[in-house]
């Protein structure tokens, strides 16, 4: 799964910051949720600008006081601390997430899987592992994890992990929930447009200040200054993940930091996944379940669901993979 440290953004958003008569691009970039965040916000004014990209940052930061397993007084931490004891009665917004969480599960048949914190990290991505490590370790380092063992009560509202020892975590999903929310409070305060690239999980809504797209590069993963090709989004929302830095090389073979959480092996095959999706929500835990589930059955889920969700993929030689509604004029 991909925790917040181990993302990588792999397109980059082309902004001129353009003005007209009447609004300027004000943007600011900064560590929330610990990642790099960008805000950029169309606006009167710089001054009503940074009042708006504020009022988002403390949106932000009150998602992560929701949802952080390391802060001690979250919801999500107080759910982990009582594995296995009882179940914790929670807010309608974590528990309305971690209900969507358990969907998106289902649907990636467990590729996406909040319980994947349990494991016990028996890969090393710093250079120190030689080999692999053996199917009892692997086995052993899964015991805990499955999404199946989260017991959510309705009339309740309360959430139980039913093994002792399980955790669930938020980071192939949380950035993306929180830029969702935070583009909603922009929206319902009238700023016309804007972006929040949470660390590579980005969301759009209007245009620029000119009244142009914005633009997204899809980047080559093997060199992230060398662009494949632009696309424009509009009211849509793009996530990445991707093996760029973060791999190691054994026998030849490529694995990735993503692990698949319902086997415990490290994936290979892919490069790079970017989902385009209606939210940020959405396309933040698919890019984690496609790349995990591989070229094929990622691009038959993704051509499945339709309803807008589109992935650009690409193999483990650099070849470019799209889902059916992608049209390129030149393909690459």
């Amino acid at each position: 799964m991909r925790f917040w440290h181990s993302i990588f953004v792999c397109f980059y958003v082309l902004s001129c910051f353009a003005q007209d008569n009447n609004f300027v691009t004000v943007h600011k970039a900064m560590e929330l949720m610990g990642s790099r965040f960008d805000i950029t916000v169309v606006a009167k004014n710089e001054d009503v600008g940074y009042i708006n990209i504020d009022e988002a940052t403390a949106e932000i930061e009150r998602i992560e006081r929701l949802i952080s397993a390391w802060d001690p007084d979250s919801e999500t931490a107080l759910i982990n601390k009582n594995a296995g004891i009882k179940p914790v009665k929670v807010s309608s917004e974590l528990f309305m997430l971690i209900e969507r969480s358990k969907q998106i599960s289902m649907l990636t048949d467990g590729a996406f899987d909040i319980t994947y914190a349990s494991s016990d990290e028996v890969w090393k991505f710093d250079g120190s592992m030689q080999s692999i490590p053996t199917e009892k370790e692997i086995k052993a380092s899964i015991a805990r994890v499955g999404y199946q063992k989260i017991i959510l009560d309705q009339s309740e509202q309360s959430v139980f992990l039913n093994k002792k020892g399980m955790k669930i975590s938020f980071g192939g999903i949380g950035k993306g929930y929180a830029a969702d929310k935070a583009k909603e409070l922009l929206v319902s305060k009238q700023v016309i447009g804007g972006i929040i690239n949470a660390a590579g999980d980005l969301t759009t809504w209007g245009t620029k200040a000119n009244g142009e797209k914005w633009m997204i590069g899809i980047a080559n993963p093997l060199s992230k200054e060398k662009i494949f090709f632009w696309l424009p989004i509009v009211e849509s929302s793009v996530a990445t993940s991707g093996n760029y830095e973060k791999h190691v090389v054994i026998d030849g073979i490529k694995y990735s930091h993503i692990i698949d959480p319902r086997t415990g092996y490290a994936s290979a095959g892919i490069n790079s996944v970017s989902i385009f999706a209606k939210d940020a929500e959405t396309s933040d835990a698919l890019a984690t379940a496609v790349f995990i589930l591989g070229k094929d059955a990622g691009l038959d889920l993704i051509n499945k669901l339709g309803g807008g969700i589109e992935v650009i993929l690409v193999d483990s030689n650099n070849k470019i993979y799209k889902s059916s509604g992608i049209l390129l004029k030149n393909d690459p």
